[in-house]
């Protein structure tokens, strides 16, 4: 995930906050499709999901390697090469375990994309037309992923299946609150960067989808 930034004093230019929310958004959008594309080739190619410690391993080092290569060339043209990197890893990770609830449940899958979709334009709305200073829940953020790295972690060696809706409901208050303070973060002036914003976002929406995928599914009675 991309490092957090304090909040700056001076304010931006209303004309450069425009133009870093729209490069953001228009690259987030781009990210998002091509995410989706490698996420249908690895349903359609049938491909495992990532269990055990291997696979752990395997995710945990696509993940923070590829978001600290995204942050190490934020500045430069590999910004963009390693954001699509990412994003089309995150994709592919997670096209097996979307490809199974389209064919157990397709409901739930158009449930989760439609609760996800309405909750970011919701939030964001909402921040870009109060302007309100979200930056509050930096150090949320910042133990809740640690938590999250460390549930992962203890999910090799114990049963948390009666836990899994709890979890999964703490997973979306976590995302909702990344995607408050780093669309804040741009309003207020305290993220000029793109790329790094985009790389926020993105993550957020997919910890946002996949647990809102995972309570609708257990409500469904799938898990």
């Amino acid at each position: 995930m991309a490092e957090f930034r304090t909040l700056r004093t001076a304010t931006k230019p209303a004309i450069e906050v425009n133009q870093v929310l729209r490069n953001t958004y228009l690259l987030l959008a781009f990210t998002v499709a091509f995410a989706c594309v490698t996420g249908t080739i690895a349903a359609a190619m049938n491909v495992p999901f990532l269990g055990g410690i291997s696979g752990l391993i395997v995710y945990l080092v696509g993940f923070f390697g590829l978001s600290y290569l995204v942050n190490r060339t934020a500045n430069s043209v590999w910004g963009l090469f390693w954001t699509f990197m990412f994003t089309g890893f995150i994709g592919f990770v997670a096209g097996p375990i979307v490809g199974y609830y389209l064919a157990v449940h397709p409901g739930v899958v158009a449930q989760a994309l439609g609760v996800t979709a309405a909750t970011f334009f919701g939030l964001s709305i909402y921040t870009i037309t109060t302007k309100k200073d979200f930056s509050f829940l930096r150090s949320f953020i910042v133990v809740g992923f640690f938590v999250v790295i460390g549930v992962i972690i203890c999910s090799l060696f114990f049963d948390l299946s009666a836990f899994a809706a709890a979890i999964s409901a703490a997973m979306v208050l976590l995302a909702c609150a990344l995607m408050l303070y780093q669309t804040s973060q741009i309003v207020l002036g305290g993220e000029t960067n793109y790329i790094i914003a985009t790389n926020n976002l993105f993550v957020s929406i997919y910890l946002l989808f996949m647990n809102l995928l995972s309570l609708f599914g257990i409500m469904g009675g799938d898990d």
